[in-house]
């Protein structure tokens, strides 16, 4: 009995995968050892509990307790809506980040965590490089063994850049609206929610019309994940367009 012969296109295919999944793999060892390198220099010179105590050791340092429930949930809702959920890493985000990156044929999205942030806002440079990404992987899996969700959370948005030359969100609530976290309305609320994932362009400082959609971007995923009613969205949104 004879064998039957697997056809050429077929074999070529299956050639293919092999080849393209070996790359796959070799491409990740590589950034994932200089990943690891880049994580081990960065803790080396200081520790990220040494960096984390210097951060809350701030005049300005702002407890989770002393946050607006709302800014909380805005900022997890658009930012990342999984965050109390996933171990610092989300695939499901990674995935779709993945995606737009290859239709764009650029960096253009990283599907970072909050988590990520925070080790990218305290460990590592801005610049978007494969093997930061990597690093960020390190950092995050350490960060999440030594910290609570809501240690996190505070660290980060006591660390993030909100455009006009504030850093976190006590910096930014005195410099844009003259008050305390704890004293901003739900529309400053979702307008500081929204300005870290493009400070040069949603800084009321620089434009607050784009700072206003930006607040209806903001509203509209706390609606999308039922944080709050569409009604309520409205109420809002018009009481800042005032």
């Amino acid at each position: 009995m004879t064998r039957k012969r697997r056809h050429p296109v077929k074999n070529f295919i299956i050639m293919l995968f092999i080849i393209l999944f070996s790359a796959a793999v070799g491409i990740g060892l590589f950034y994932g050892v200089k990943g690891y390198e880049m994580y081990r220099d960065a803790v080396s010179q200081a520790s990220i509990e040494e960096r984390f105590e210097e951060i809350r050791s701030g005049e300005h340092f702002v407890r989770y307790s002393d946050m607006p429930e709302f800014y909380v949930n805005a900022v997890i809702s658009v930012e990342d809506h999984r965050f109390r959920k996933h171990p610092g890493i989300d695939p499901i985000a990674i995935c779709r980040a993945v995606w737009v990156d290859i239709k764009a044929m650029s960096f253009e999205e990283g599907g970072s965590t909050i988590t990520q942030q925070l080790a990218k806002n305290t460990l590592f440079t801005q610049e978007k490089k494969m093997e930061r990404k990597a690093a960020e992987v390190f950092a995050v899996f350490d960060i999440e063994s030594k910290y609570s969700k809501e240690e996190i959370f505070e660290l980060y948005v006591n660390t993030a850049f909100f455009g006009s030359d504030y850093y976190g969100i006590y910096d930014a609530a005195a410099g844009y609206f003259h008050k305390k976290p704890s004293e901003l309305t739900d529309y400053e609320a979702a307008m500081l929610a929204g300005v870290p994932n493009a400070p040069s362009m949603y800084s009321p400082d620089v434009n607050l019309e784009l700072a206003s959609r930006r607040v209806g971007q903001v509203l509209d995923s706390m609606v999308n994940n039922n944080l709050i009613t569409r009604k309520k969205a409205r109420e809002i949104q018009s009481s800042g367009d005032r």
